[in-house]
């Protein structure tokens, strides 16, 4: 398998070397880094070369970094069943930056960018029906950026004095606790009661 893929990393960079940023073998799989310029003609290299033939769209995600410029991550998974293997394209994109849908490449990306639109806020220019899929109407933010609040910003519930479903900005029904210690198998610095014998 890693000859193949090794085969494959060596072709994509002699045919195509100039659409990809970086590759390397990881997990399996080759991974392709491209520019959201290149990105829909990679996909369709991938898609129509013959010693490719990467004919099998398995899905697209995105992936949050806010600490990076470039936020997001589109990683876009593909299988060739003609050679047997996979690739992992990715391709940087900003917070504010719009790229290409791969619909036209691919038609089975149409609910994954809905889906990477809903939750994380990315932008895909030339898709058919881009709304939100998971989340509800009016729904504020995007619920898998790291910087989402763990708590969302709205409640809804319905209520059986108006006998309808209402919207409220969340309350906390409890304080949040501190604990000085990370994780529960840590322990403290000091005695906990009940704890004096064990050390003697």
């Amino acid at each position: 398998m890693t000859t193949s893929l090794e085969e494959l990393s060596v072709y994509l960079r002699e045919t195509r070397g100039n659409l990809i940023l970086s590759s390397e073998i990881a997990f399996g799989e080759l991974n392709v880094s491209v520019s959201a310029e290149d990105y829909l003609e990679l996909l369709t290299f991938l898609r129509d070369d013959e010693r490719c033939r990467f004919i099998s769209f398995i899905d697209l995600c995105g992936v949050d970094y806010p600490e990076r410029e470039k936020r997001f991550d589109v990683v876009v998974h593909l299988l060739s069943p003609k050679q047997n293997l996979r690739i992992r394209v990715k391709l940087a994109v900003g917070e504010d930056e719009t790229i290409a849908s791969a619909t036209s490449v691919f038609v089975g990306a149409d609910w994954f960018e809905r889906e990477a639109y809903d939750l994380y806020g990315i932008l895909f220019s030339g898709h058919p029906d881009l709304r939100r899929l998971l989340t509800d109407y009016g729904f504020e933010g995007f619920p898998l950026r790291k910087d989402f609040p763990l708590t969302g910003y709205v409640e809804v519930r319905y209520d059986d004095s108006v006998k309808r479903v209402v919207y409220e900005p969340v309350q906390l029904r409890q304080e949040f606790r501190n604990f000085d210690f990370l994780s529960p198998w840590e322990g403290t610095d000091y005695v906990l009661p009940g704890d004096e014998k064990k050390s003697q």
